[in-house]
């Protein structure tokens, strides 16, 4: 069911004008170096990462994820988007001067 929310979401932000990337593959790093990829449900902008859920409500992991991809990427902000039967939305952000990350 995330899949079809992703899919409306892409077009509705596409059509808005924003640059959305679905499956975006992002750099991870562990200190200085890369370790791997993560694969975000949608990059816009190239700065916000979101993160989508369709379950009944958000638990705590799940927010911890979002920003542990923020940890380890170049990205400073995310949002966690609930389609499930309680719509909810979390906002995460964590600033790159705080992280230990690769100079391109």
């Amino acid at each position: 069911m995330e899949n079809v929310y992703q899919n409306a979401l892409y077009f509705e932000l596409i059509s808005a004008g924003f640059n959305v990337e679905p499956q975006k593959a992002i750099d991870v790093f562990y200190k200085t170096h890369l370790v791997g990829k993560y694969k975000a449900d949608l990059l816009v902008n190239d700065l916000v990462i979101l993160e989508l859920k369709a379950v009944d409500y958000l638990v705590e992991s799940y927010e911890l994820q979002l920003i542990n991809y923020l940890k380890a990427t170049d990205k400073e902000v995310g949002l966690l988007l609930n389609f499930g039967s309680k719509p909810e939305i979390r906002r995460k952000a964590f600033e790159n001067s705080r992280k230990n990350l690769r100079k391109s």
